[in-house]
């Protein structure tokens, strides 16, 4: 009967409808007493043939009965408008902390150091399922159990009036069908949380699945993936059997005691008849009351289970609710510059929680203000790594990262990644249309903005082509487009956004490397008035930048202009030459 600290936290968001929920479902227990009564009164006139009051009695049955009604109606309704305000109100705020942890904490690298971090399907789960369970627990159990903590003891207190002795068999049931099962919350408490935890691993391993389907496929895993699977559906059933036994415990305690209460007092309450020790009326009384002396506790559970999902999610929703940023957000200056800003690296060192060797080591260059800086190098050289400590999702252990001059942690971090446009490998568009999709950037772009954007990315001409233009509607993730249509839209969408900096994070990588290079000239071009940090394996993208930084084991080992570097050898040597040996591989 505990609430966990979690569920009362969420009933904060509807206070007010809760608690007319509760008082509303107060009344509707209260027309069953009232029946109760009315009823008993009715009986014992019929058992002294006494008909005269019958009608009248069965009048006001009725007018009970139709209140209830009434009553129980207007409280499911302002239960489920509790629910649904405490339902939005939770996933709102914690889809703003999954804002504020940013893509990190969906990494292997995204937890505070000694956390494991988050899957996506995982936090899918707790943001659908979890907090639906916690709006049946909060709009059912929670009114009911304010209710069952308050009408029963008003009942005995009743019956003590009419028949005393009943309470020698009612207050003993009535405490063990309410504390009995507590002796088993703890248990309980375990069982739901491997209950959860199951089910939330179900739900990542399935989500995982159905988005890596193409891998898989090309693979040949798909079988294995499916045994897994069944494995782990295993796994949830037999941890839900065996949760399901301890709260069968829980029920049987329960209904004994209710069951057995019930039948001591009718005995009592046939022994006061036979021996004349209390009128007809209050026999009828006692044996309708002490049935509705047990009809909250009776609801409580119904109630309880219908909401258990929610009080098993409560860790989960308590620990991404609490989740800390990998970085701390206490920058105030707004990222306003009034020119395109220089970004300067200055010894900038990072080394990956459980990682045996820095991702990057004494970095320093200087990305000019309005110029075009290329960052190159082989895989694991850095690169990723220099982006994200620039946006934030980590903080440089040594060394700063500067902006116009000041370090990025003295910029509001929401400000920051607004003034920073990225394009990265992994594009990502939504279900919705074309024109839809490129003003997530700029809401009040016009159609002719959206031109030029598209144009700009190489991508307009396919756009017109479709049947609606930029009417048409993608499927989900763009699926309907090519790789290389993806991205372009996704450089268009950069474009549109007020952003001094732009940063391409192997932008083109799905683009044929001829259109690559036209591509980023392009885009260069029309990125004029911003600073541009272009990141690529394949050098046909970065050979015209102003400045290229050349990476290689988390270190700077060149920079300077491409024809500079070619003839100095080297680790950019060598990447121009592996180019030139794929493009005739490919060619032969």
């Amino acid at each position: 009967m505990i609430v966990h600290p979690e569920l009362r936290r969420a009933a904060r968001h509807a206070r007010r409808p809760l608690l007319t929920a509760a008082l509303l479902q107060g009344a509707v227990t209260l027309t069953h007493l009232a029946q109760a009564a009315l009823l008993a009164v009715t009986l014992a006139d019929l058992a002294r043939a006494d008909t005269g009051r019958l009608p009248w009695l069965l009048a006001a049955v009725l007018a009970v009965v139709a209140a209830r009604a009434r009553l129980a109606t207007w409280q499911r309704r302002t239960a489920t408008r509790a629910g649904a305000r405490v339902r939005v109100a939770l996933r709102d705020e914690l889809l703003a902390r999954l804002g504020r942890l940013g893509p990190a904490h969906l990494t292997s690298h995204g937890a505070r150091p000694g956390a494991p971090a988050a899957r996506a399907g995982a936090v899918r789960t707790t943001l659908v399922d979890g907090v639906e369970g916690v709006d049946a627990y909060v709009s059912r159990y929670l009114p009911q159990l304010l209710v069952t903590l308050t009408v029963p003891p008003l009942v005995l207190a009743g019956l003590a009036a009419v028949e005393p002795a009943a309470l020698l068999a009612l207050v003993p049931a009535l405490l063990l069908a309410l504390g009995g099962p507590r002796a088993w919350d703890r248990l309980l408490a375990r069982r739901g949380k491997e209950h959860w935890d199951t089910y939330e691993g179900l739900g990542a391993d399935y989500l995982e699945a159905l988005q890596g389907m193409p891998a898989l496929r090309a693979a040949g895993a798909v079988g294995r993936t499916r045994e897994r699977l069944e494995r782990r559906s295993a796994a949830l059933h037999r941890a839900t059997v065996a949760k399901l036994r301890v709260s069968l415990v829980d029920t049987g305690i329960t209904d004994l005691a209710i069951q057995g209460g019930t039948a001591a007092a009718a005995l009592l309450a046939c022994r006061s008849a036979v021996t004349g020790s209390t009128t007809a009326t209050g026999t009828y009384l006692v044996l309708l009351l002490a049935s509705e002396c047990f009809r909250p506790v009776r609801d409580l559970a119904r109630e309880w289970h219908a909401g258990y999902l929610g009080a098993s999610a409560a860790d989960g929703i308590a620990a991404l609710r609490t989740a800390e940023p990998a970085v701390p957000d206490t920058g105030t200056a707004p990222a306003h510059w009034a020119g395109p800003p220089e970004v300067r690296f200055e010894n900038v060192g990072f080394t990956y929680d459980g990682a045996r060797t820095p991702a990057v080591h004494g970095v320093t260059f200087t990305a000019e203000a309005g110029r075009t800086t290329a960052i190159v190098g082989p895989s694991g050289a850095g690169k990723s790594t220099l982006l994200a400590l620039l946006l934030r999702h980590h903080d440089p252990q040594e060394g700063r990262i500067t902006l116009d001059g000041r370090c990025t942690t003295g910029y509001a971090l929401d400000a920051l990644r607004q003034g920073i446009a990225v394009v990265s490998q992994e594009t990502y568009l939504f279900h919705a249309t074309i024109a839809d999709n490129l003003r997530l950037a700029r809401p009040d772009a016009t159609d002719d903005d959206l031109r030029r954007a598209a144009r700009a990315a190489g991508v307009h001409d396919e756009i017109t082509a479709l049947p609606d233009g930029y009417a048409t509607v993608l499927g989900e993730r763009g699926a309907t487009l090519s790789g290389g249509q993806r991205q372009r839209l996704a450089l268009a969408r950069a474009l549109l956004a007020d952003a001094s900096v732009l940063v391409l994070d192997e932008a083109t990588s799905a683009v044929d490397e001829r259109r690559e290079a036209d591509i980023v000239r392009e885009l260069v071009t029309a990125a004029s008035g911003r600073t541009v940090l272009v990141v690529a394996h394949r050098l046909a993208a970065v050979r015209h930048a102003d400045h290229i930084v050349v990476l290689d084991g988390g270190r700077v080992d060149a920079a300077g202009e491409h024809a500079a570097l070619v003839r100095a050898g080297g680790v950019y040597a060598r990447l121009v030459e592996a180019g030139r040996a794929h493009r005739g591989g490919l060619a032969a």
